[in-house]
């Protein structure tokens, strides 16, 4: 015999639907949220050299934020995130220590910005040397006037870290993010 509905079984029939539709739609807004969130908002990155020892350790992750960016740029002490200018892909992060405009001069193991010595604590009484007669390098000679449009960069390892030093300044345009945060291990959970 066949089966008549009633408008119960109806209610509870698209009940039943409408929850299925419900979830699938609250996934993929979660997803599209998180995509968007990843490509314009923060990026996470992982540290696989000592090159910004102590400030960061091998082996840390790091949160970095793309808004402060697109507002106005990097700072002199941000420590940011950009494309590797020495290898496809590779992704670094350092310091950066002198904005476009401004005048770099490496004297008796310090850096020197427009004319005054930097208070850089976080290298540890590294000295700061010229990295231009390595083989490869930019060939900078100091003082070294940073163009507009670029950054110069340094890892807080001075003696272990190729960077402006080495391959010159960074367009500010290859710069993808401002480091905020060590997110793990838990042992160096902190901010930047």
């Amino acid at each position: 015999m066949p089966r008549h509905f009633s408008e119960a079984d109806e209610g509870q029939e698209e009940g039943r639907g409408g929850g299925v539709a419900w979830f699938v739609g609250t996934l993929l807004c979660a997803v599209a949220v998180a995509v968007l969130l990843r490509v314009f908002v923060v990026g996470v990155y992982y540290v696989p050299s000592g090159s910004m020892l102590e400030t960061i350790q091998v082996g840390d992750l790091l949160l970095g934020e793309k808004v402060s960016l697109a507002l106005g740029g990097s700072e002199q002490g941000d420590i940011v995130t950009f494309d590797s200018p020495l290898q496809e892909g590779e992704t670094l992060v350092k310091r950066v220590v002198a904005v476009g405009g401004q005048t770099v001069d490496l004297v008796d193991g310090k850096v020197v910005v427009d004319g005054a010595t930097l208070d850089e604590p976080y290298v540890n009484g590294a000295p700061t040397y010229s990295e231009s007669d390595y083989e490869g390098s930019a060939g900078i000679s100091y003082p070294y006037t940073v163009p507009e449009g670029t950054v110069w960069v340094m890892g807080d390892n001075r003696t272990n870290s190729k960077d402006s030093r080495f391959f010159g300044p960074v367009s500010v345009d290859d710069v993808t993010s401002r480091a905020i945060l060590i997110y793990w291990p838990l042992s160096d959970v902190g901010l930047l």
